[in-house]
């Protein structure tokens, strides 16, 4: 039986695309592509647009491949690229704007449980359902891990409307799953 190692070492194939190594740089390209793909899509609704983020991404990538120095993740690294280029090209389209810094007092009451099961398309489409800034924060916050400090510098904005932003997707999602629920079960 051959076994295949589940984490491959990339410190290799790195060392390799430093040096312009075509071969090198699209097995990385090939490894993390996927990924990278549906890390554009969370923050940008059309799939065509997503990917030309991601290839944008990838430029980038390679462009900046001297500055990694291998401290971290090198995912990692290549993910925050994606995250930037993904909110540049919202920058381009002019979809980012936020529309006050109001902070909603009661943005952690929220349900943490859901009754119904839904699919990952069907989260995706609720998610895309946002408007450009809700869903750029709230993908920053709850996906990505971000903190608001870190959003705010990221996107230019205020703490307070980094909060505001995450409260109102929140309640935003949340009425999408009530009103869900109550088709699915029966109650409208």
């Amino acid at each position: 039986m051959k076994l295949i190692p589940l984490h491959k070492n990339y410190t290799a194939l790195i060392k390799k695309a430093k040096k312009g190594n075509r071969r090198a740089q699209h097995e990385l390209y090939q490894m993390f592509a996927p990924k990278m793909l549906s890390v554009c899509r969370q923050y940008l609704k059309n799939d065509d647009v997503a990917e030309e983020a991601m290839l944008n991404g990838f430029y980038n990538v390679f462009s900046k491949l001297e500055s990694f120095t291998g401290q971290g993740s090198f995912e990692g690294w290549i993910r925050r690229i994606m995250v930037n280029e993904s909110i540049s090209e919202l920058r381009r389209q002019k979809k980012l704007f936020f529309k006050d810094e109001t902070v909603i007092e009661n943005s952690l009451e929220y349900a943490t449980s859901i009754d119904t099961t839904f699919e990952v398309e069907e989260i995706q489409k609720m998610i895309d359902s946002l408007p450009d800034g809700y869903k750029t924060v709230f993908v920053l916050y709850a996906v990505e891990g971000y903190k608001h400090s870190e959003i705010a510098e990221l996107l230019q904005i205020s703490e307070g409307t980094s909060k505001s932003q995450l409260s109102k997707a929140r309640n935003m999602l949340q009425k999408t799953i009530n009103n869900k629920n109550d088709v699915n079960y029966g109650a409208q």
